[in-house]
């Protein structure tokens, strides 16, 4: 074109395009000829300048303001919002309710939040799931004197054969909360149900369950009654989902064809170091009935010592991961080798197969064996509570 009707008339003509992505199509000649004669050096740069602009996302000099953010915001930190470093000054654009604020920044500052479960007919639930689930976990609860903490300590993913376990852990006003205060949809993948309390060490679920990009995953904790002190309540360190996060390469070892009895058994000591090096005191959370407590991915926390065996502590727990994102177990992985025990995740909101993805490309794993601690561990905790059971009534 500047061939046909010279060199300046052309140009004057491009100065004034909305679109100057136009010309791409024959850049290389229209570069050529602007880029001759006076002034043909500035003419080049301009060109050029104009074509990157454009592949960037937009001639930024002729952008509205709205524009102009929304390109910069792509360039941006994209973590979880609730943990992301920039999240005083984002979370003025999510419209948040007042109770939607105060939730979101306890879960930025202490990694924990407590609210009232969103659902009319929990007490209900809470009655048929007592009763259906009752029965398998091997304790006479209507004796009141009996050692409650001899049995079956949880029931995993019951959601499959009780509708009440999978309505709380699908709850939509819950998954609607999570994913505003994510920035992706929320879905439910697995679930616990639990009579007692767990008596667990501190530990974070972030070597159970992990996610790339980081930490778009979190727990949801619901008091099935009343919990006082006795019952072994939950207990956090609150803050300490800002630590660093156990991997393998942190603490020195293999994940990969390992055999382990506990997952967190190789980040207990470096757990407690932290607790020391930070003076961290735990809190319990001594819960009322129909009480829910969101707890970060890195959050540690754990189950208080059961003073009195007699007493329950029914509680559900749901693990929640958010979409287009790879889920994998850290504790199984060498991530530096590439090596990445990948989920296969069912939502249990729909049903629905949920694929490891990365920036919305699918993502295949690879066909592995289960690993030596998956095959055992579930066999090996029956038999220390079998264990556990003889010695009591043999009066040890």
């Amino acid at each position: 074109m500047p061939r046909a009707i010279g060199v300046e008339p052309f140009w004057r003509v491009y100065r004034h395009l909305d679109d100057r992505a136009t010309i791409r199509h024959d850049f290389a000649g229209i570069l050529k000829q602007t880029g001759r004669g006076q002034g043909g050096g500035r003419r080049a740069i301009q060109l050029i300048l104009d074509q990157i602009f454009h592949r960037a996302g937009g001639d930024e000099r002729r952008s509205p303001p709205a524009r102009r953010r929304l390109t910069l915001d792509q360039h941006l930190p994209r973590p979880a919002l609730i943990e992301s470093p920039l999240f005083p000054a984002l979370k003025a654009q999510w419209g948040l309710s007042a109770e939607e604020e105060r939730i979101a920044n306890d879960l930025h500052e202490k990694g924990y939040a407590v609210f009232d479960f969103p659902d009319s007919e929990l007490d209900s639930r809470i009655d048929r799931i007592q009763r259906h689930l009752g029965p398998q976990y091997g304790v006479d609860f209507a004796v009141a004197e009996s050692d409650k903490t001899i049995g079956e300590r949880r029931i995993q993913d019951a959601w499959k054969v009780d509708e009440d376990v999978r309505a709380i852990a699908a709850n939509q006003a819950v998954l609607d909360l999570l994913s505003k205060l994510y920035g992706r949809n929320a879905f439910p993948f697995q679930t616990l149900n639990f009579p007692v309390g767990t008596q667990q060490e501190a530990h974070t679920d972030f070597v159970h369950f992990s996610s790339l990009p980081e930490r778009f995953m979190c727990g949801v904790w619901l008091a099935m009654e009343d919990i006082g002190p006795d019952a072994g309540p939950l207990f956090y360190y609150p803050g300490s989902h800002r630590w660093p996060a156990m991997t393998n390469a942190l603490v020195g070892r293999r994940g990969t064809d390992v055999s382990l009895a506990s997952a967190q058994d190789p980040y207990g000591p470096a757990w407690r170091a932290l607790c020391d090096v930070h003076g961290a005191q735990p809190e319990t959370f001594l819960a009322r009935k129909g009480q829910a407590l969101i707890w970060c991915a890195n959050l540690l926390h754990g189950g208080s010592h059961q003073n009195d065996p007699r007493l329950t502590r029914w509680s559900q727990v749901t693990h929640y991961y958010f979409d287009d994102c790879i889920y994998y177990t850290p504790a199984f992985s060498d991530e530096a080798l590439g090596q990445l025990h990948l989920r296969d995740l069912v939502a249990i909101s729909d049903g629905q197969k949920r694929p490891n993805s990365y920036l919305g490309e699918a993502v295949a794993p690879k066909v592995a064996l289960p690993s030596k601690v998956e095959r055992h561990s579930g066999l090996f905790r029956r038999l220390i509570r079998k264990l556990r059971k003889q010695k009591r009534r043999a009066g040890y």
